[in-house]
């Protein structure tokens, strides 16, 4: 049967598969345009089947927040290739992804959301088979506070979530200062609080093999390694670190000097 330029160009707009593709569907489906939809979902299925066990190393990682700047999400939609990762429709892609990431509350969540006519699970598996390539979620993190900053690196490879404690005039500088901050220094930890025990016992047990290796007296160890380990904080820590506009002050130090406000908690995702 003859099938029109305006039926295969709806089906483009509906599953962004290639005009090609979707003739093939629109032919094998009879002219109907729900079958051929089917068509294409089951060719991505078989598509994202054969590339399971490849590597999705590339993509686009993306922060935004809301309209109120109380939550964010920073969200990595990963690809196999940095050509793919670069083109406009897969960027834009992503940006709608990360906009209904918005709305949801856990990785789960966003998966079983409803994008498009499908779940964003099936529209990933769908774009598999479009692309050509494996596309998955790579790394889904919320954050909420009084205020809440964002900044995406350039490249799109690293983004990151910033919250303060409460609203302040330049408030969105400072939080989008300090999410530079955390994707160009990577803190383990906001502060010596959040250090998880097991890491603080195991950088002591390391510094203090150090230490007898260079021949100090067991009696002084403890002494030299709480000296050691403030600088572990200092190096590792999120307010402790030297700030990275001005390495004279801490990044807690720079955070007061805006305003009556604290840095509340941060997110990190970055490509692989």
């Amino acid at each position: 049967m003859k099938i029109t330029a305006s039926e295969v160009n709806k089906l483009r707009q509906a599953t962004g598969a290639g005009m090609m593709d979707c003739k093939k569907a629109l032919v094998e489906a009879e002219g109907d345009f729900d079958k051929a939809v089917e068509n294409l979902r089951k060719k991505g299925q078989k598509v994202a089947a054969n590339r399971a066990d490849r590597e999705s190393s590339e993509g686009a990682v993306l922060a935004k927040v809301n309209a109120d700047h109380t939550a964010g999400v920073v969200v990595s939609v990963n690809c196999e290739t940095d050509f793919v990762a670069k083109n406009d429709s897969y960027l834009k892609l992503a940006n709608d992804l990360v906009d209904l990431a918005l709305e949801c509350e856990s990785l789960d969540d966003f998966l079983a959301a409803s994008f498009e006519g499908m779940t964003v699970a099936e529209k990933l598996t769908e774009q598999t088979g479009v692309i050509g390539e494996k596309i998955e979620i790579g790394g889904f993190k919320t954050l909420k506070a009084p205020f809440v900053g964002s900044y995406i690196h350039a490249g799109n490879k690293i983004a990151s979530l910033v919250g303060l404690s409460d609203t302040i005039d330049n408030g969105a500088e400072v939080a989008k200062n300090v999410a530079m901050q955390v994707a160009a220094m990577n803190p383990i930890a906001l502060n010596e609080d959040h250090v998880d025990a097991s890491v603080v016992e195991k950088e002591i047990e390391i510094a203090k093999d150090q230490l007898r290796q260079e021949g100090k007296p067991e009696a002084m160890l403890d002494n030299i390694v709480k000296g050691k380990i403030k600088r572990f904080y200092k190096d590792n820590t999120l307010v402790n670190q030297d700030y990275i506009k001005d390495s004279k002050v801490s990044v807690a130090a720079y955070v007061k000097s805006a305003g009556e406000v604290t840095v509340t908690g941060y997110q990190r995702v970055a490509l692989v």
